[in-house]
């Protein structure tokens, strides 16, 4: 959104759902690939309950081409729905569309395979196109998407920046990242006082539209503490550790708290801001990534990849700081 069309927000209304009140049609997609989808599933449970026609989408890390035919509704977008069959064992998004179902909830999760900015923002255009799309949030698990790239460690930012550079580049009335998971990229090498440090620049501009946290006790965090559980039944060998951890500090948990074998000999520290969504506008968080024009004209993931090596092989990367407290 530019700043005239920002809208004013108050103490009394959480600026992420301020940001989305304009908007009747939400794409709700998962950043990152793997199980982000399912971080969103709280904001899609708050606004089914206001009436808002939410469409749910994920960056997939399951063997799509393995997938029918007839549910490639174009070149780069699948549309899962409960019936839609693989012998891919790893198929987040169709196990999340048969569990909406289950509940009677709008149950088809689009997915696109990995793919540039340039092929994933034409996949983007298409769901947009197909469903009147006038708000788009992209949601990851963990905060490595709101990295600029001079870090000390950036995460695993192919997807993340590759959704974010996709959408940039698209003319929509509201386009926001929100983020949950807070500390789970120190896995992958982020120091999150730099987060911190980002988020305080996105709040200088005016990107930042603040923290809010999922109450443990409402139905939003009841049932996708349900949908996680079923999605690591349905996957055993890979149960997402991202969404274990989240749907544990939504419980309440603290500590090193183990559910998957994935994690052994690991310490996690799960606690209550992983429950905390961070929200920013995404134009203003692509202004600020420093190599975001580099993969701009990408097609293929590969392409991604290479560019964002050989940019971190060139900058200069700022110096990580111990959180002080």
């Amino acid at each position: 959104m530019t700043d005239s069309d920002a809208p004013s927000f108050s103490l009394a209304t959480p600026p992420l759902f301020a940001a989305l009140a304009p908007a009747r049609r939400v794409l709700i997609a998962g950043a990152g690939g793997g199980f982000d989808v399912y971080a969103g599933l709280p904001l899609a449970l708050a606004l089914w309950d206001r009436g808002v026609d939410v469409h749910l989408a994920n960056l997939s890390f399951s063997e799509l081409e393995l997938v029918d035919r007839s549910a490639w509704v174009d070149r780069h977008v699948v549309e899962v729905t409960p019936e839609t069959a693989t012998p891919d064992w790893y198929f987040p998004e169709g196990t999340l569309a048969k569990w909406l179902a289950a509940h009677d909830l709008p149950s088809t999760v689009y997915a696109f395979p990995p793919l540039g900015v340039q092929t994933l923002r034409d996949a983007y255009r298409y769901l947009i196109e197909r469903h009147g799309i006038d708000a788009i949030v992209l949601v990851d698990g963990g905060t490595d998407i709101l990295m600029r790239g001079d870090e000390n460690g950036i995460g695993t930012p192919v997807e993340d920046l590759t959704s974010v550079g996709a959408v940039a580049g698209i003319d929509l009335p509201i386009k926001l990242v929100t983020c949950l998971g807070f500390g789970i990229d120190a896995y992958h090498g982020v120091n999150h006082v730099q987060v911190l440090e980002n988020l305080a620049a996105l709040d200088r501009q005016g990107g930042y539209l603040g923290a809010l946290s999922i109450p443990g006790d409402s139905r939003e965090a009841r049932w996708y503490r349900e949908a996680v559980a079923d999605a690591q039944a349905a996957t055993p060998q890979r149960p997402s550790i991202v969404n274990g951890q989240i749907a544990a500090a939504i419980a309440g948990e603290f500590g090193d708290i183990q559910f998957t074998r994935r994690t052994s000999g690991s310490e996690l520290f799960v606690n209550p801001l992983m429950a905390v969504y961070f929200t920013v506008d995404l134009d203003k968080l692509a202004a600020r990534c420093l190599y975001l024009d580099r993969i701009e004209q990408t097609v293929g993931r590969r392409q991604v990849i290479t560019r964002i090596e050989k940019f971190r092989d060139e900058v200069e990367t700022r110096v990580p700081r111990v959180y002080p407290h």
